[in-house]
């Protein structure tokens, strides 16, 4: 099932309305759907990099949005529709391990939500909703993806104008990694200051 969402969100960039689509796909990424937005936006780039920035600035706002709908979904309806589209994806126990145990944990979903943003770790759905079940506040919520989601995609469109064709292949096999080991390295810093503290 993967594999097939992967190549139907693929095909939509071949499309005339692929810029409508790349804000679609941005925003259910943040709040629902399994693959994400840079699996849409990356040939788009590519075919229009004089639209490489354009594109970056709208699955910016449309991932916001999204994420913003995440945390609306958290906070007002993690029974009834949440929890079972985090059981379909398969993320309920990847969300439950996440879940804070004391009232302290504000500065390590904000991290959470910076690493989410830019690595994909964990997958930015599971931390919208988590923000909104532990009621994160709103503002440093959008504040935090603003600053994520857009530094993600505008680094992509800068890496695509700068470099073009060449880099895609480094992007889409290395630069998850390259990014998951830097926001991994954040969140180990993270917890040793929380446990000398």
């Amino acid at each position: 099932m993967l594999r097939r969402l992967y190549d139907w969100t693929l095909s939509l960039a071949a499309r005339k309305s692929a810029e409508y689509w790349l804000a679609f796909i941005a925003f259910i990424e943040s709040s629902v759907f399994l693959v994400p937005a840079d699996v849409l936006y990356l040939p788009m780039a590519i075919a229009r990099p004089d639209r490489a920035y354009r594109y970056a600035i709208v699955a910016t706002i449309a991932s916001v949005l999204g994420g913003i709908a995440g945390w609306m979904i958290g906070h007002y309806a993690y029974e009834a529709f949440a929890k079972p589209v985090l059981e379909f994806y398969g993320k309920l126990d990847d969300f439950e391990a996440l879940m804070p145990t004391d009232g302290s944990a504000t500065g390590f979903i904000l991290l959470m939500l910076v690493t989410s943003g830019l690595a994909h770790l964990p997958p930015i759905k599971v931390v919208t909703i988590l923000a909104g079940v532990i009621s994160f506040p709103l503002g440093w919520f959008i504040l935090s993806a603003i600053i994520a989601r857009g530094a993600r995609f505008l680094f992509l469109a800068w890496l695509l104008r700068r470099y073009g064709e060449p880099i895609r292949h480094f992007v889409e096999e290395r630069l998850g990694l390259l990014a998951a080991a830097a926001a991994a390295v954040l969140i180990l810093l993270y917890l040793l200051v929380r446990y000398l503290h």
